[in-house]
């Protein structure tokens, strides 16, 4: 699927590519030389991302490592040879004369990868922002360590004897272990020890080739809603296998699966390479996708997807969501939670919050108190670091199998220079949706049409890009009209409202577009949507009834002393930004009028709809304590 390109980022994106292509001659000496989309990217990057070292690894200069040493060795053991799905492998380095705090170890996949010195590739760095002289890896490392996590490597307290002259021992070395949590990503992986930190590496050893037992694998089911009857369910996994396999689910019900994948043609590049078209490609496998009907609502079902030659999965248990018009949902909103490794690892993106968020929400759907799930944007944060989606996925499976799980793009997902996406700064990496959409599929109308509505027992979503074009004369303008003036609310009396970016946002940065805000604001108080919920800012943030930056109307305290909002004589939408669930914090800078509720931690909202009201709730992860409620509803007490 390759995106289209609008007319209106065409003219400055072609400014862009012939500024870059003048810029491939010109040495890097100073980011004064890069077009406004770069600095822009590369701003937000250095001080809203924070750009670890071992993120421009592949971008440091490789040196020549002074010391050849003989006796230097790095050995993998596991419990499984060849590897599992999921596990746990100790990679020892031995024969160290000089353990140094600079010692580390990467995980490369696939083992046959280049790590030499790639001095001809120094342009396609510069949309990420980082002007070294030359990158060190032609394939970025899928994750890495250092040595000195073993806490006894530093002080050699492992020591072992080389060469004796006669029972004197004339040459002692040194040894350090450390752990590496390792997922079937299909390919052999092996690893490679470095001296020199990730500032100025150089390349000491490389240990053996490693398989996994099975590649073919079928591996991270996904359930999601199909359309509002909850009838139907879409699971999607991942396998190295091309061949069809089938979902079995229900009492002995039998589909076969459509496979799909995609390919670093399908990436999106300007004249600089992406990192997903170049050194953060990595084969995603095939996508299989199956969509199991003749379900009742509200009902558990159990399935299991493979088949006899490939393999099995578990036998997996999930519960459809209650059909739209029904009397109650129960369900958990979020944006921006991305995945975190279970080791110490660095690696490319991280999202600290993450696992104590997937934790805590895994935990409410095992109690079933879960229908529904709505991830708004900025789902794996891979960012054309492709096998960080397998990280993502495997971190999901927990709960993604059993509950449906929602998804809206984000511009982690899709943004990125002359793909036709409304901000051209290069934030998916060159993965332009493609990766999103063949991991997510939602209910949409066509590829690269990312926005749907759902119904789901008395609440219906309005789900949009924040991305793809959003003003009046635009496809997904006339769309959101259509769909919200349709709403029939004696059936789902609830309209929510979700997208990525914010209108309102009290954090500094590049947070908030006024255009956007200016072109579709005006619909939600048309429409009468009760609450809006957007991700992209990495806090919680409630605000009153608001409407062009002014409070028309106050929650009132109910007899429990919880913010009431009373739609019965509707002024407003209240809205919430919900961007809190893995990436590094936010901090608040001076609040809006229209701001009533701020929170910094991590967690997620919990909501509960009825046909007289919605309660909702921020549940911080670590704590598992509600630190925020509030409740909607149409006049009653």
């Amino acid at each position: 699927m390759k995106p289209s390109t609008s007319s209106s980022s065409s003219s400055s994106s072609s400014v862009l590519n012939s500024f870059l292509v003048l810029l491939a001659f010109i040495p890097f000496s100073s980011s004064y030389l890069l077009p406004p989309s770069i600095i822009g990217s590369t701003v937000e990057h250095q001080n809203h991302t924070a750009i670890s070292s071992f993120r421009v690894v592949n971008r440091r200069n490789l040196i020549q490592c002074p010391d050849p040493n003989p006796y230097l060795q790095i050995n993998v053991s596991s419990k499984n040879s060849p590897l599992s799905d999921d596990e746990y492998v100790n990679v020892t380095v031995s024969g160290v004369f000089h353990p140094s705090d600079g010692d580390w170890v990467a995980m490369i996949s696939p083992s046959d990868s280049n790590v030499k010195s790639c001095p001809l590739n120094k342009i396609k760095y510069v949309q990420t922002g980082d002007t070294s002289k030359l990158p060190l890896l032609c394939h970025y490392p899928v994750k890495a360590q250092y040595v000195s996590n073993d806490p006894s490597y530093l002080k050699c307290n492992k020591q072992e004897c080389k060469k004796y002259n006669n029972t004197v021992c004339e040459v002692t070395t040194c040894s350090g272990t450390i752990s590496f949590h390792v997922i079937n990503i299909r390919t052999d992986i092996e690893f490679v020890f470095f001296a020199g930190g990730f500032e100025t590496p150089c390349i000491l050893t490389r240990s053996a080739p490693m398989k996994f037992s099975n590649p073919n694998q079928p591996l991270h089911g996904h359930v999601s809603s199909t359309d509002s009857t909850a009838t139907s369910m879409r699971l999607t996994w991942v396998s190295g296998s091309k061949e069809p396999q089938e979902v079995q689910y229900g009492d002995g019900k039998t589909l076969i699966s459509t496979i799909t994948t995609f390919s670093q043609d399908d990436m999106c590049t300007s004249v600089l390479p992406s990192p997903a078209k170049d050194f953060g490609w990595h084969d995603p496998g095939f996508i299989h996708s199956a969509v199991m009907t003749g379900l009742r609502p509200s009902t558990a079902y159990s399935y299991r997807y493979g088949s006899d030659s490939i393999g099995w999965s578990d036998k997996i248990q999930f519960r459809t969501p209650p059909a739209g018009g029904s009397a109650e949902l129960r369900f958990l909103a979020f944006g921006d939670m991305g995945k975190a490794p279970l080791d110490p690892s660095a690696e490319h993106y991280i999202q600290p919050g993450s696992l104590s968020v997937i934790k805590a929400m895994t935990d409410e759907a095992e109690s079933g108190n879960v229908d529904s799930i709505f991830h708004i944007g900025d789902i794996s944060y891979a960012t054309g670091f492709l096998v960080e989606w397998d990280f993502f996925l495997h971190l999901i499976s927990p709960l993604a199998s059993q509950v449906s799980y929602m998804t809206a793009i984000g511009n982690h997902e899709r943004d990125y220079i002359n793909s036709g996406s409304v901000y051209i700064t290069p934030d998916s990496g060159g993965e332009c949706g493609v990766a999103y959409e063949t991991y997510f599929p939602m209910p949409t109308s066509a590829k690269d049409k990312p926005w749907y509505s759902i119904e789901q027992g008395p609440v219906h979503f309005t789900v949009i890009s924040t991305e793809h074009d959003w003003t009046e004369n635009s496809e997904q303008y006339k769309w959101m009209d259509q769909d919200m003036s349709s709403v029939d609310r004696s059936k789902t009396p609830w309209l929510i409202f979700a997208g990525h970016r914010p209108m309102y946002s009290s954090t500094d940065g590049f947070s908030t577009d006024d255009k956007f805000t200016k072109a579709v604001e005006p619909l939600l108080v048309q429409y009468k949507v009760d609450m809006v919920l957007f991700g992209h800012v990495h806090n919680y943030e409630r605000t009153c009834s608001v409407y062009e930056s002014n409070c028309l109307a106050m929650p009132s305290k109910d007899r429990n002393g919880i913010d009431t909002y009373d739609h019965s004589n509707f002024s407003a939408p209240m809205q919430a930004v919900i961007g809190m669930a893995g990436f590094s914090l936010d901090n608040f800078s001076q609040p809006g009028s229209w701001s009533l509720e701020r929170i910094s931690e991590f967690g997620y909202l919990r909501g509960h709809a009825t046909m007289e009201d919605i309660n909702l709730e921020f549940v911080n992860s670590n704590t598992r304590q509600v630190q925020d409620s509030f409740r909607i509803t149409k006049g009653q007490k």
